[in-house]
């Protein structure tokens, strides 16, 4: 699949696409969102077979930042992320795979807070960096033909980098199941009742929604400029994914948001039907929509 943002599920079912539907009742892969800060890629270069390491910006189409040694790093780089990308050089094993993952922090200590949500390990992280690997790539000659695929590696600590990479899994039973099929198929019903729009005027009623979640306000489907059944098909798949979620489990570190224990940012699944994230956007989305810029303390 392309390199590309992941979507809120409900947010595709603005220009008819209602594959989604068959995504939330089809088993498939999950994954726990780690809330880490810069995103990190790393791994041979298919277009020198140099080793390399790089914020997302490898992938740019123009302005490409790729770092084959430190002073790569300085070129592209400055301040916090550049101290990071220089021990990710130094310490990350040499791959022939390329690799994203979040940056927890540097090793020392045992609470770790790269970006909105603290993260709580059981004894001192020894290793001297913490790395949540969760995308590989394929590139055949060029990072900007890269196609990314979810992370299926099992991975090991070593003497310098600890990876956080929590098994995640799904509370099934059968009752459960057979709810969310249910309001999957009242879902379609209800679709035949709303207008669709196209790539663009989604995008744009996208704005909107996140404005709404950015100030802690009610999405109502009278205030948009678009046929409120729309709208409310939107509540109605995003109450699905809401139900998925809360069946979501993991065990990785301990987590914490304003103080208090959560269980996640959030979950991302991949099935044949697509890969999306399944993450709470009035706690998690506001979070990062009102946090500040990511500052690196923990060195």
């Amino acid at each position: 699949m392309q390199n590309k943002h992941q979507e809120h599920p409900e947010d595709t079912i603005l220009t008819g696409d209602l594959s989604v539907l068959d995504w939330f009742v089809t088993p498939g892969a999950l994954s726990v969102k780690i809330d880490g800060a810069p995103a990190i890629v790393w791994g041979i270069d298919p277009a020198c077979g140099e080793f390399f390491v790089g914020t997302k910006a490898v992938f740019n189409k123009k302005k490409i930042r790729i770092a084959h040694n430190h002073e790569d790093i300085d070129q592209h780089y400055e301040g916090n992320v550049a101290d990071i990308l220089h021990a990710c050089f130094d310490y990350l094993p040499r791959f022939e795979t390329i690799y994203q993952g979040d940056f927890i922090g540097f090793g020392g200590d045992t609470e770790y807070n790269p970006n909105t949500i603290t993260y709580k390990f059981g004894e001192v992280v020894s290793q001297k960096i913490i790395i949540a690997p969760h995308t590989c790539y394929y590139a055949e000659s060029d990072l900007r033909d890269a196609q990314a695929f979810p992370d299926r590696s099992i991975w090991t600590d070593t003497e310098t980098v600890k990876f956080v990479k929590p098994n995640a899994y799904i509370l099934h039973n059968q009752e459960s199941f057979a709810d969310v099929e249910e309001v999957c198929k009242f879902a379609r019903q209800m679709a035949q009742t709303a207008t669709f729009v196209s790539e663009k005027e989604a995008a744009k009623i996208k704005q909107q929604i996140n404005a709404c979640i950015r100030a802690g306000e009610e999405v109502n489907p009278e205030d948009f400029d678009c046929d409120a059944n729309l709208l409310r098909l939107w509540a109605l798949v995003k109450s699905i994914k809401d139900d998925c979620l809360f069946l979501c489990r993991n065990d990785g570190p301990a987590a914490y948001l304003y103080g208090n224990r959560i269980d996640a940012e959030g979950y991302v699944l991949v099935n044949q039907f697509g890969m999306f994230k399944l993450v709470n956007r009035e706690v998690f989305s506001n979070a990062n929509f009102n946090s500040g810029r990511f500052q690196c303390a923990n060195r």
